[in-house]
């Protein structure tokens, strides 16, 4: 009979016990790579390990404190608080006088801990107390303490690959010890379909196929686990994005960085595993307006229209009929002009804003609506620009006096913006006019 505590789930009895068991992970682990050298090594030193989850954070983890011959503390920071902290540095201490053994602290999801909670470690860190290896999903150079970034090494880890996938399926299913051996047989097309439900995350690959073996599972043995199993069991099957995490930003950097590069295809492709991860569409129509703005700007106006069009269209229609708005600005916005003169441009006026202060305005154009104010000199010298004859009054100031003038919007030769280009250096080098 089946206990609770008797049952260990399949991924957790496929943990890998030696760097050698180890699937995924070779930029790390391959022989001669920095992580294998410094487990198989003797100077170790405390880590952040940043990966997805399922690539094998706390196995890792394991593997050190085995290495190392110290002892292995494991707590998770949605969990533990200060106080489990102290009571694991209380006992690494003991231990350390009474037997000179070390002690591994496992952090799981370290990010989760704030500021001041992060602080509490790195004193016993600093004195050896603690071998320290936080694990996290999230950027540990915007999550962690720069104090305890710069005590711990950080190595990534990367979402393993089909080929990777495939071979840890085939051992658990091979394992006549803690895997799946004379239980089951997997259908190759079963391996493929459950390698890309689990989206890179080992643990998740083995959940499911644990799943699909109790469903599999007859008077027959070995019972083959078929497309048809696997499709019931990764029904639903989650993509990783996390709203407001790395994921997230990737994404959406991918998008931006694919529309400003003019590569409609690529840009497509993001914009569907955006919403395949169930990001908001407007949060992304707001994102395009942003793309109008910054990287086409002026070679084609157009662009800002239609990416506003695209939001108003999507409130009007919603999901999913009104994600075709979005797509058709996205790609217009891929193939038009590209230029961030305007974005450039407004960055350097607003740092010279920011910078010089408080600068008067010329009096030939401040504003002069009274007698008084005209009497005061404002507006005097001002020289009305429709009465020139090509609608331009050469030569007057605009910037302060206590200002040179500068040049921040300098248009490229691209779209609409060659024609004003043109217009401006004839402007720009005109001489100054003689006419009232």
């Amino acid at each position: 009979m089946l206990t609770t505590a008797s049952y260990r789930p399949l991924a957790d009895r496929m943990r890998p016990q030696s760097l050698d068991d180890f699937v995924g992970q070779s930029h790390l682990l391959s022989v001669g790579k920095p992580l294998r050298r410094l487990i198989e090594g003797s100077s170790l030193h405390s880590m952040i390990l940043w990966g997805p989850p399922g690539t094998g954070k706390t196995t890792l983890a394991r593997l050190v404190a085995h290495t190392a011959q110290a002892e292995f503390r494991a707590l998770s920071a949605v969990l533990a608080g200060v106080k489990d902290i102290r009571a694991v540095v209380e006992e690494a201490q003991a231990r350390r006088l009474a037997h000179g053994q070390g002690t591994v602290l496992f952090l799981d999801e370290v990010h989760r801990f704030n500021r001041s909670q992060q602080d509490t470690f790195l004193p016993y860190v600093e004195d050896g107390t603690l071998l320290f290896i936080g694990a996290t999903t999230e950027n540990p150079s915007f999550e962690v303490n720069s104090a305890l970034l710069s005590r711990a090494r950080i190595y990534v880890l990367k979402s393993l690959q089909a080929a990777e996938m495939e071979a840890l399926l085939d051992r658990a299913v091979a394992d006549s010890v803690n895997g799946l051996a004379g239980r089951v047989t997997l259908e190759a097309t079963a391996r493929v379909t459950l390698a890309q439900a689990a989206d890179g995350d080992a643990r998740r690959a083995l959940n499911l196929l644990e799943l699909a073996a109790e469903l599999a599972i007859g008077t027959d043995r070995p019972s083959l686990i078929t497309d048809a199993v696997v499709a019931e069991v990764a029904e639903g099957s989650y993509r990783r994005f996390d709203k407001g995490g790395d994921q997230f930003y990737d994404q959406t950097s991918a998008l931006h960085k694919s529309v400003r590069g003019s590569d409609p295809d690529a840009a497509l492709y993001w914009l569907c595993r955006l919403l395949d991860g169930g990001c908001d569409p407007r949060y992304i129509a707001r994102r395009v307006l942003r793309m109008a703005c910054e990287d086409i700007g002026n070679a084609d106006p157009r662009a800002l229209t239609l990416a506003l069009e695209a939001c108003e269209v999507f409130d009007r229609l919603g999901s999913p009929e009104g994600e075709l708005a979005i797509a058709q600005a996205v790609v217009y916005l891929a193939v038009a002009p590209k230029s961030n003169a305007v974005y450039t441009a407004f960055k350097a006026a607003r740092a010279d804003a920011e910078r010089l202060g408080t600068l008067a305005v010329p009096m030939a154009i401040r504003n002069a609506p009274t007698r008084t104010l005209k009497g005061l000199g404002h507006g005097a010298g001002y020289r009305y620009d429709h009465d020139a004859p090509d609608g331009h009054a050469a030569g007057q100031r605009y910037f302060p006096e206590e200002m040179s003038p500068q040049t921040y919007y300098d248009p490229p030769a691209r779209g609409l913006e060659i024609k004003i280009r043109d217009a401006l250096a004839r402007r720009r080098g005109s001489p100054p006019s003689t006419s009232a």
